[in-house]
């Protein structure tokens, strides 16, 4: 027998089942996947250096500005009666009032137009801080008790009210608030022709301070329109820790020994055991 018709006997006589249709269509699958994971591979690479290389070329081309500095705040000077002390603006002048009404931005102390009388409308936009030695104003009212550096404050919450001037071009809106300091004979009041936000702000600003002592007034020991005397007003400045020196000068038109003026000027604040030169009448 020829070996072909030994082959084909032998195949006829083989059982031979179905083709594994299920096996041959998973194993077609897997490579499709894979020769369909190699294209996106590829494609993915190929995206990749575009965007890479496009990303590149922005950031070679644009300019990425600087954060600019947060404004700076104007410069601060603290002045105050004793311990008790609140930061203003350095370039704030000193009672630019008319019949202690202020005309701009200033901190009163002492002011000598508050005693005059007279129709002054303060214009709008002026911020202004007095301070006053004593017991405040009889209609203070202490709405609220807080601590200021460890020290009992009273405070008469902001309000506002509206003014109307024949002077002024439209109506005015004014807001003011108060704090006092029983224990230091201290009392702030701040007043603002912008916002009771900005009386809120200058009122945050009050301060003890220990390792300073402002200059006291001396207005308010005024006795009718008689100012103090230098012996009076120099036992104010023992009770805050500065020293006196008197200085007698020929004045015919004031009492003998009344206050005239006072160096440095009420509201400065000194290193404690400082002297004040006090300028009386002779």
């Amino acid at each position: 027998m020829k070996l072909t018709d030994l082959l084909e006997r032998t195949a006829e006589q083989t059982p031979v089942g179905p083709p594994p249709l299920d096996t041959l269509y998973a194993g077609a699958a897997r490579r499709r996947h894979r020769r369909t994971a190699g294209l996106m591979a590829a494609t993915v690479v190929a995206v990749g250096a575009v965007i890479g290389a496009s990303t590149l070329l922005t950031s070679r081309t644009s300019t990425v500005p600087g954060s600019s500095p947060a404004p700076v705040p104007p410069a601060m000077r603290m002045v105050g009666f004793g311990h008790a002390a609140i930061a203003v603006p350095a370039d704030w002048p000193s009672n630019k009032s008319q019949c202690g009404t202020p005309k701009q931005d200033t901190v009163q102390i002492d002011d000598p137009s508050a005693m005059l009388f007279c129709a002054a409308f303060r214009p709008a936009g002026v911020e202004s801080v007095e301070m006053h030695y004593g017991s405040p104003r009889v209609d203070f009212r202490a709405d609220e008790t807080f601590q200021i550096d460890g020290v009992r404050a009273e405070r008469q919450r902001t309000t506002c009210s509206g003014t109307n001037y024949p002077e002024a071009k439209a109506d005015t809106t004014i807001c003011d608030g108060t704090v006092s300091i029983p224990s230091l004979k201290v009392w702030f009041r701040a007043e603002s022709s912008t916002s009771a936000a900005e009386v809120d702000r200058m009122l945050a600003r009050i301060a003890v301070v220990a390792d300073r002592t402002g200059v006291p007034s001396y207005e308010a020991l005024r006795v009718d329109l008689h100012g103090p005397t230098g012996t009076a007003y120099a036992a104010v400045l023992r009770q805050v820790g500065l020293k006196s020196r008197l200085l007698t000068v020929r004045s015919p038109n004031y009492p003998a020994g009344q206050v005239l003026k006072v160096s440095p000027a009420p509201g400065t604040m000194l290193k404690p055991g400082a002297t004040v030169t006090v300028t009386v009448a002779g």
